[in-house]
């Protein structure tokens, strides 16, 4: 078992080397046929790994489930895999540092291999869906490296025992993205993008390393299962201050409140990578990290109800965010960030097991979304809904496939996000009444998990009809360019008008085939919680749901050519702004950095090099001077002479 998982995480890790490195050997040629050639191999050698990390972390979990077939717990956790015992491998490096050990190890129970499922899975459907995608970018060779160095990171950090192993996975996660976010670098929008993704969660990874250190010198050892069982021993005041630094960490790699502003614009990378990286992964390891450390968060009191506040927040302002932009990609980057925070409010209520639950659905589905909106995008030549419309007679396979998703979005049964999202809600409710949370805590997330509900249900509905039916308008709308490359491009592609209805057709089988088969997940994936169905809370949530969907299909069907956020009525601009917290935080923090780095960068020029300059200047101007009376003429040095003796005789005359 140890072996597995060790050969799942090196696999890929060794995919990204030789793909970086030999895709194009050995004659490292470039430009048409060479290109094609070198895309080829590196195909092949991203996704035969992949795809032999997937059936490795398959059997895992199916020995898992296995060995905790006999074992006690509900339903719910023998799905999330958080029933049963642990099994630990041994740690194969042990560093002793003079005070906390550093131990190099892998944990591999349950909640990890339910993890790595969903990790190896997606990664593999997006490897093979990317050949499609960027057939013909020069870049590939590089991007499906990336991709597996990332999917490395992430089952590192899934089967991690050590809290710096963890880390370690973390931050490549980080790098990954950074990467993977700029790969059509000569627009200068993305490579900000990627660079403001970079700069925000590395702001929370400062916090989270903290906790890390906290954690691990307080317990005497940085081995996840060492730090739990020395929490009784360690003072409140620690375990808090470890909680709110972890939580930093949390807020920025799964962009929550409020560190979430980095995501909608890392819609600029390629449409797989937000599939795998910003939907389904790397967004989902701070949800993982807090469900591993829970007991952590249990002990640290306030900090769950920072979480709870944070996830009320964060849920119901993405949703209204998503209800108002146009730009198909940033509604789902936006649902992202409102679905991730329901994790986060059903672990703040208590719930670990339903925020896993969601956790696993919501990839399916959303990875799903986000495939289903590439092929979209690879019809219509745009991101842009104003521009799309009556596509489903021409993308039935996608328009089925982005049914299920959005179905399970909302919470539609029999989708799989119905049931997940079931579970979460019972979780927030039992947390009115016995709970971790302070009561008005515990209000106020309840109060927004059931709004959200009613906007979710609007937004998908309102992304549903303006993509698949009414009519396309294809001239006298502004920005009707592709925000990012046409997919096959190697550079964005220019200004340019929408693809006329009669041209539009189905993504190539390459790309089709990894819609169809997550589609099956996303539909089924929540069955196992059919006869568990908490039905007040399920009738309320599909009541609420529709009420969201009937209000869109009216204000939409009573005009299909103008759009349908219009409903908001005042409230439409501040929240296709998502509020302005861009803005504020410009104001706020970017402006006066940027200030304070002109102010120093100028007193360093005028003051600091200024008096280096300055300094040589008057050495220079002094050697200017002795150089005159130093010049090699001999009739001046015996004028001088003569005239200093002249001097001194003047001079002992006079003063006698």
């Amino acid at each position: 078992m140890t072996t597995a998982a060790v050969l799942a995480i090196l696999l890929p890790f060794a995919a990204a080397a030789v793909g970086l490195l030999g895709s194009r050997f050995p004659k490292g040629l470039r430009g048409g046929a060479a290109d094609a050639a070198a895309n080829r191999r590196a195909a092949w050698i991203a996704i035969v790994p992949t795809a032999i990390s997937t059936l490795l972390t398959i059997w895992l979990a199916y020995s898992i489930r296995a060995g905790q077939a006999a074992g006690g717990g509900d339903w719910l956790s023998r799905f999330t895999g958080s029933a049963g015992t642990a099994r630990v491998a041994t740690a194969s490096v042990t560093v002793d540092t003079g005070s906390a050990p550093i131990s190099v190890g892998l944990l591999v129970d349950g909640l990890a291999a339910t993890i790595a499922v969903l990790v190896t899975v997606v990664a593999l459907a997006v490897q093979v869906y990317s050949v499609g995608y960027l057939r013909d970018d020069r870049r590939y060779p590089s991007y499906s490296a990336f991709i597996s160095l990332f999917t490395s990171a992430m089952l590192l950090v899934v089967y991690a025992a050590d809290l710096l192993v963890l880390y370690v996975g973390w931050e490549v996660m980080g790098l990954c993205s950074y990467l993977l976010i700029g790969h059509w670098w000569e627009d200068r929008a993305n490579s900000r993008a990627a660079v403001k993704a970079f700069l925000v969660t590395r702001i929370g990874d400062v916090g989270f390393l903290f906790g890390v250190f906290v954690l691990g010198t307080a317990a005497g050892g940085f081995r996840i299962a060492d730090v739990l069982a020395k929490l009784p021993e360690l003072p409140p005041g620690t375990i808090l201050a470890a909680a709110l630094l972890l939580l930093a960490g949390v807020a920025g790699k799964s962009a929550q409140v409020p560190l979430h502003t980095w995501l909608p614009d890392a819609m600029a990378g390629p449409t797989p990578i937000s599939a795998l990286i910003h939907a389904a992964t790397m967004v989902a390891a701070g949800i993982f990290v807090v469900a591993r450390l829970y007991p952590v968060f249990l002990a640290s009191g306030p900090a769950l109800d920072v979480l709870a506040i944070m996830a009320a927040l964060g849920m119901l302002g993405a949703a209204l965010a998503a209800l108002a932009q146009d730009d198909l990609k940033r509604v789902l980057a936006y649902s992202t960030i409102s679905q991730l925070a329901y994790m986060a409010g059903a672990l703040a209520a208590g719930s670990r097991d339903a925020a896993v639950f969601h956790l696993i659905t919501h990839g399916a589905f959303k990875a799903l979304l986000f495939l289903c909106a590439g092929a979209v995008i690879h019809a219509a030549g745009s991101n842009l809904m104003s521009v799309m419309g009556g596509l489903r007679r021409g993308l039935s396979v996608t328009f089925a496939a982005m049914t299920i998703g959005f179905a399970a979005l909302a919470g539609i049964p029999p989708a799989s996000g119905f049931f997940s999202k079931d579970e979460v809600l019972a979780a927030v409710e039992r947390s009115l009444s016995a709970g971790h949370l302070a009561a008005p805590v515990a209000l106020l997330l309840y109060g927004c998990a059931l709004a959200t509900v009613t906007v979710t249900g609007a937004y998908a509905t309102r992304a549903w009809l303006r993509t698949f039916f009414g009519e396309r308008a294809l001239s006298g709308l502004p920005g009707t360019a592709a925000p990012e490359p046409v997919p096959s491009a190697a550079v964005p592609a220019p200004a340019s008008e929408p693809v006329p209805s009669a041209a539009v057709h189905e993504a190539p089988p390459v790309m089709r085939w990894p819609i169809i088969i997550l589609a099956v997940p996303a539909l089924l994936l929540g069955l196992p919680g059919a006869l568990h169905i908490h039905w007040g809370t399920a009738v309320l949530s599909i009541a609420l749901a529709l009420l969201g969907a009937g209000a869109v299909h009216a204000v939409w069907r009573a005009d299909p050519r103008r759009d349908p956020a219009r409903l908001l009525g005042p409230l439409r601009v501040p929240c296709e702004r998502a509020f302005s917290v861009d803005a504020l935080y410009r104001a706020v923090f970017v402006r006066p950095t940027l200030l304070l780095a002109y102010v120093v960068a100028r007193a360093d020029g005028r003051v600091v090099d200024g008096a280096v300059r300055g300094s040589g200047r008057t050495v220079t101007g002094l050697a200017g001077l002795v150089r005159r009376a130093q010049n090699g003429n001999a009739q001046l040095y015996v004028t001088g002479l003569l005239a200093g003796v002249l001097l001194l005789a003047v001079g002992a005359v006079m003063l006698g």
